[in-house]
């Protein structure tokens, strides 16, 4: 069993690791203010979700204002990279440890993923803005637009055994999260923004509506194992969506 300090310790490694492929990408140019609440912009029942202030966010490190996009039409799902043995009583030290490598690591302006869920099924809000409303991330560096991104706490690589919770949760943000009428067994056609995935900016590619990490990037992320699990998030989230 991982004790919190061990396991703070044990994240720098794999963090700086991530930073190459899998860590979220560089700030997004600021957009415009979100729609008007009478304009919808998520299509499925809210879950759970722990604000910012439940685990502990320290607002006075973010470094710009939450900027903004439309309602989210893909979901590109991620894994963190941290061992998997934490106690789930853990987890708003290790968010914490993670909002403050994301910004003072690597030097972003605030954590990149729009949400994290952790092995017991916990949804966490990730980047600041308001859970509801369509934050612009900086997880899918070219693709944030319009997307949400959701990351498993954990490393899920081929082999690993990925808990029924971690799915559930992450179909029920996007059950959530994707605009109405999206089917979550879909596929999306988004333009690339910037030339540092696998298309070149202007580019335009067709994804599941429901995507990895790596659909989008050279890299391994969100994990062989959890990669595998992606057709049963799609079958989960439209089954919360009545389709």
């Amino acid at each position: 069993m991982w004790s919190p300090r061990l396991v703070l310790g044990a994240v720098l490694l794999p963090l700086a690791v991530l930073v190459a492929g899998d860590g979220p990408a560089t700030p997004p140019v600021p957009r415009p203010e979100p729609p008007p609440a009478a304009v919808p912009v998520n299509g499925g029942p809210r879950p759970a979700v722990v604000p910012r202030s439940g685990w502990g966010a320290d607002e006075g490190m973010v470094r710009e204002r939450p900027a903004y996009t439309g309602p989210a039409v893909a979901v590109f799902v991620h894994h963190t990279g941290h061992p998997n043995g934490y106690r789930c009583d853990e987890v708003p030290e290790l968010l914490r440890a993670l909002e403050a490598d994301h910004v003072h690591g690597q030097g972003w302006d605030d954590i990149g993923y729009n949400f994290v869920v952790d092995r017991c099924g916990t949804i966490y809000e990730g980047r600041a803005g308001g859970a509801a409303r369509p934050v612009h991330g900086a997880h899918t560096q070219g693709f944030n637009r319009d997307s949400v991104g959701v990351a498993a706490l954990g490393t899920f690589d081929a082999g690993t055994t990925v808990p029924e919770a971690v799915v559930e949760a992450i179909a029920a943000v996007a059950a959530w999260k994707l605009r109405p009428g999206a089917d979550p067994h879909g596929t999306v056609r988004l333009t690339s923004t910037n030339g540092r995935s696998r298309y070149p900016e202007g580019e335009a590619a067709v994804f599941d509506v429901v995507s990895g990490h790596r659909d989008s990037h050279q890299t391994d992320c969100p994990g062989q194992a959890l990669y595998e699990r992606l057709p049963d998030i799609r079958d989960r989230a439209a089954r919360i969506r009545g389709r």
